[in-house]
């Protein structure tokens, strides 16, 4: 993981008055590390044993104040947990139907669709979200089997 990143994050949190905590080091490094998207449990799972005292109200509370400083960004899929993303370039995701897999998808960003959504219905456009649903190649080869 780049470390440039994880300091940025950490300036980010101190300007902020958020008082870095050994958990919260632990939550951010993991999330800026993963490439996945994990739930608030998996993280508490990914790091349980090297922290046996903390809780899942932790990490909620944690992943609230890095939401709230803008460097990660809550995902919710239907019916699903949220899960976080600490990418927050401007990108879309696509989702496996099967297992809930979700992956990074570099588009350029759809600015023009905002733009057209302004005019033509005189709303002041703030964000966009476009999702891709399918089934990811682990699950077409497990079907196939």
């Amino acid at each position: 993981m780049e470390n440039t990143r994880l300091n940025r994050a950490i300036e980010t949190l101190k300007s902020t008055g958020v008082r870095m905590t050994p958990q919260r080091y632990a939550i951010l490094e993991y999330l800026l590390s993963t490439m996945g998207h994990p739930t608030a449990d998996a993280i508490y799972k990914a790091l349980e044993n090297k922290f046996p005292n903390m809780s899942v109200a932790t990490v909620y509370n944690n992943l609230r104040v890095f939401k709230e400083a803008g460097l990660v960004r809550e995902l919710t899929y239907g019916d699903s947990s949220s899960r976080f993303d600490a990418n927050m370039n401007d990108h879309y995701h696509i989702i496996c139907r099967d297992c809930g897999k979700i992956v990074d998808f570099d588009y350029p960003p759809l600015f023009n669709v905002e733009k057209e959504a302004a005019e033509k219905t005189g709303f002041r456009v703030e964000t966009h979200r476009m999702e891709i649903y399918g089934v990811c190649s682990a699950c077409q080869e497990a079907k196939a089997i």
